[in-house]
């Protein structure tokens, strides 16, 4: 049977970041139908159901497609933009861990992000983007 299953997928996409990202919304779009069903009107419980049966027809297309340059463009675009929370999400942390070390500013010419160190009084930082010099307080 498993010989039969990998008979069938040879040559197909498969299953991606994207295709569990999708898979996860449908489920939790199917959860949310079936809890919140009785409290919500009959229009909403139909679309959510039409929302969700969309995306499971998208998680299978894209895992049986045989297209696997337009598949990595999805896949590469969605990776992309899970980056760009991600990442906003890491450098909040990151800096919340170091704020008993570290006081942190922004260039006022060109917005980017530095780091100083803490306890050094009032002192003048130099941005190493744009080379703008300010004064700060750490």
């Amino acid at each position: 049977m498993r010989n039969r299953l990998n008979q069938f997928m040879a040559g197909r996409y498969g299953n991606d970041p994207l295709n569990r990202f999708l898979s996860i919304v449908v489920l939790v779009l199917i959860v949310i139908n079936f809890i919140l069903s009785r409290w919500l009107p009959p229009l909403l419980t139909t679309l959510i159901f039409w929302l969700s049966l969309i995306g499971l027809v998208m998680v299978y297309v894209r895992m049986l497609s045989r297209n696997f340059p337009k598949r990595r463009k999805e896949n590469h675009k969605f990776m992309e933009a899970k980056y760009k929370v991600t990442s906003h999400f890491r450098l909040m942390k990151e800096r919340w861990t170091q704020r008993k070390d570290y006081k942190f500013f922004r260039c006022p010419a060109c917005r980017t992000p530095l780091r100083v160190p803490r306890g050094k009084g009032k002192i003048n930082i130099v941005c190493k983007k744009c080379g703008n010099s300010f004064q700060g307080k750490t």
